[in-house]
């Protein structure tokens, strides 16, 4: 079976109006406790599959989980357990999931590990949950979905970790009925998605881990004759695979700033796939733009000050100039968890994953969209940029310094739904041509931190005088690196575009 799942993390602040909320009507408490277990040599963690045993109501349950199509669906399949003495833990194995989808996953695990999927392989212990859960179902729209609301602690060796989380589930009817009620609850509690599971956190305590690696961009799965609404949504389920993971670690207050990297370039990416797909992608709210601007620059303002600070300070002092405090006298820079669990920012996450969902009566409300509709409408779209681009390029000197930011972004957004679209006109020769925009995006990228500087110390100034030597300084740069911009952009001219082959 296929499990459609949201998690919420919930702030100690609104535990006990979560827990009553979930405990109204016909609510069942329990106490869970599990136990996670694999191979010696980690054959199903390798393919992110989970294999549990739990005592649910006293009775033993074996549950094995693999990855779905998306990050809030999962393959699922529970074998319920003989009893076993009141002091002992049941032994998993893994026949039991045997001709299900979840066991055909698990099979190819262990081949990829070198095992053999018909000899009795030993499993071990990693980590252990123990949670007290309240669950209650309910109706929403035309779905019927179970709240379960956790609090507890995942267990490694003498580790321990606390845990309260909000789980919602579709039992039956349409995902979109479930995403509304879950964004009534996030709102009016304060809730934030959480893409972290419980095996996940005991695996990342085992090995005393506290947040998990930064998630980079990945290529959309996208067929060769795709719709327009089929490549909006695969791109769009690309951009979520990205945003998602990295917003939960930010959420849950990681320290490396790669997170929220990596999240602005998910959220930079998503915004170029609603800005260029508008024509052929109707499920695009033109409300969702605003919240993730804000919530763009939000996030960029500790780094734009971090690069000051860290990377440019330390050269403009060595050029003789007097030190500037840039935090004295400045506003406060919001904490990126708290950027992140913002209501606005959840609620139109919430919106997006419904807008990744396939049409529910299978693509009929997708008529006039047909098999490589997609391609003219992307063709149209990569060739207006690419001639902005080079036009803007010739004169980029003359520019002003908004106008040449604008030339940055829009380089930016040639090169994103470049690699959106690449399996459309071939990878090889998309790869090739996006490889050599990379001299002129580092030359933007330098000139625009460096204007950025300028405003920053030019603000400052206006209470230590001490900053007009970085505005002067950087000031006289600025001639020389709008050159070296203008020759990098210059040079993209002599490219074949790969979407006229």
């Amino acid at each position: 079976m296929t499990e459609f799942e949201l998690k919420f993390q919930v702030d100690a602040a609104h535990q006990t109006a979560v827990e009553a909320a979930v405990a109204r009507g016909r609510s069942h408490r329990a106490h869970l406790r599990a136990r996670y277990y694999d191979t010696a040599d980690g054959a199903l963690a390798a393919q992110r599959i989970v294999l549990r045993v739990r005592k649910e109501d006293g009775a033993w349950i074996q549950t094995a989980k693999a990855p779905g199509r998306s990050l809030v669906e999962r393959l699922e399949h529970n074998a319920e357990l003989p009893p076993a003495p009141a002091s002992a833990t049941p032994l998993p194995l893994l026949g039991r999931h045997e001709g299900t989808p979840v066991g055909e996953r698990i099979a190819e695990a262990l081949r990829q590990a070198g095992h053999d999927p018909a000899e009795t392989i030993e499993l071990v212990p990693l980590y252990g949950t123990d949670v007290w859960r309240t669950t209650r179902e309910m109706r929403s729209g035309d779905a019927l979905v179970e709240l379960a609301f956790d609090v507890g602690s995942v267990r490694a060796g003498d580790k321990t970790q606390p845990l309260r989380e909000l789980e919602i589930e579709l039992k039956h009817g349409s995902p979109s009925s479930l995403l509304e009620l879950a964004g009534r609850w996030s709102a009016r509690y304060g809730l934030w998605l959480d893409t972290v599971s419980k095996s996940q956190r005991g695996e990342r305590l085992a090995r005393g881990a506290t947040h998990g690696a930064p998630v980079k961009a990945s290529p959309p799965r996208l067929k060769t004759g795709a719709s327009g609404p089929e490549l909006f949504r695969a791109v769009l389920d690309s951009c979520l695979a990205q945003i998602l993971p990295n917003a939960s670690e930010v959420a849950a207050g990681s320290p490396d700033p790669e997170h929220v990297h990596q999240l602005r370039v998910g959220i930079r990416r998503l915004r170029t796939a609603l800005r260029e797909m508008a024509s052929f992608a109707p499920a695009i709210d033109p409300a969702w733009e605003p919240v993730l601007a804000e919530t763009f620059g939000r996030l960029g303002r500790q780094r734009d000050r971090d690069h000051v600070v860290g990377g440019l300070q330390p050269r403009l002092l060595a050029h003789g100039a007097p030190p500037v405090d840039l935090g004295a006298g400045s506003a406060a820079i919001q904490p990126a968890e708290e950027v992140v669990r913002d209501r606005a920012f959840q609620s139109v996450l919430m919106r997006l994953i419904a807008a990744s969902l396939p049409a529910p009566d299978g693509g009929a409300a997708e008529s006039g969209s047909g098999p490589g509709s997609a391609r003219k409408a992307v063709r149209d779209r990569l060739s207006r940029l690419h001639r902005q681009v080079l036009k803007d390029g010739q004169r980029f000197e003359r520019l002003e310094p908004e106008q040449q930011h604008r030339v940055r972004k829009r380089l930016k957004r040639l090169r994103y739904l470049g690699e959106f679209v690449a399996p459309l006109f071939g990878r090889r020769a998309a790869e090739r041509f996006l490889a050599q925009l990379e001299p002129a995006q580092d030359a933007l990228g330098e000139h625009n931190d460096a204007a950025i500087a300028m405003a920053a110390f030019r603000a400052h100034a206006a209470h230590d005088g001490a900053a007009w030597f970085a505005v002067g300084w950087l000031a006289a740069n600025q001639p020389a690196s709008a050159k070296l911009c203008r020759q990098a952009l210059v040079r993209l001219a002599d490219l074949r575009p790969f979407w006229k082959d």
